[in-house]
């Protein structure tokens, strides 16, 4: 509910889509819709370069497991991990919530590593050029999922776009009567910018002639406008209070690093020719 444009932003929404017998979730939804859609645009990707079809679902079984496994276990041992070594089972009850973006993108850059080495059998810079598009469309609707759950906002805000968040028990706590910044949606605009900008350099530019180009511009643009919204992001854990900078920040640092290194690097190497038989290759014949 809008109460005013000039003044604040009411939001009352449930986070659940139904919530009866069996209850789901908008978050959930998110992930699933991501998913989806990923996985379309990844086909029509390798049947563009004529990689077999049969590693499209290889590929989807490592991506949701190192999702789903390292961003679990990255919000254990980067943000928890003095309460979970008390209650080490617990740390199967993902749906009491409990996920981090840095563990998930480690648990992918597993996966990948995995799957080029024992399936692709390439250099993984050509699966991560190829990932990494869908994965910024799936960031981005899971920041819209966090809206839904009113959690992961921002600090008081007087801008007429501030979110009350009346559904939260930390707003209640924190902010009773203040707006807060809807950082959700701030990550939310820079993940479909750059899933937007990662489509055109691959359909547009071919820059996946250059191995490392769109992995690189992924890492960049994902991590850096995480580290620069932090600043006005609450504290996940209660030692971050402490920090200069949170430790959402010190784990972005790493991989915006690498990000700029992998363009440097392909922008200074020749490129790579590839045909483009726009159709799905034939399956190699198992040898006996």
């Amino acid at each position: 509910m809008i109460n005013s444009i000039l003044q604040y932003i009411t939001w009352d929404v449930s986070p659940y889509l139904y919530d009866g017998f069996i209850q789901v979730r908008w978050y959930s939804l998110a992930f699933m819709i991501g998913f989806i859609i990923g996985y379309e645009i990844e086909a029509r990707i390798f049947k563009h370069e004529g990689a077999p079809e049969s590693w499209l679902s290889i590929l989807l079984i490592w991506t949701v497991l190192g999702t789903i496994i390292g961003a679990r276990l990255g919000h254990v041992f980067f943000y928890e991990w003095d309460y979970y070594k008390t209650d080490p089972i617990s740390i199967l009850y993902v749906w009491q919530g409990g996920l981090a973006s840095h563990g998930g993108t480690i648990g992918v850059m597993i996966g990948v590593f995995c799957f080029s080495w024992f399936t692709a059998k390439r250099n993984p810079l050509w699966t991560f050029d190829r990932l990494v598009i869908p994965i910024a469309l799936v960031g981005g609707l899971i920041r819209l999922g966090n809206l839904m759950n009113s959690e992961i906002f921002g600090h008081a805000t007087d801008l007429p776009w501030g979110f009350m968040f009346v559904r939260s028990r930390e707003w209640h706590a924190l902010y009773e009567g203040l707006a807060c910044h809807p950082t959700q949606l701030y990550e939310a605009a820079c993940y479909f910018a750059l899933f937007a900008l990662l489509m055109w350099m691959y359909w547009k530019k071919n820059a996946e002639c250059r191995p490392g180009l769109i992995f690189g511009v992924f890492f960049i643009g994902i991590f850096l406008p995480r580290f620069l919204i932090e600043f006005i992001k609450n504290d996940q854990v209660a030692f971050e209070s402490t920090m200069t900078l949170n430790m959402g920040q010190w784990l972005s640092v790493p991989f915006i690093l690498i990000g700029v290194a992998l363009v440097i690097y392909a922008m200074t190497h020749p490129r790579v020719h590839i045909d483009f038989p726009n159709k799905f290759a034939e399956e190699l014949p198992k040898k006996k």
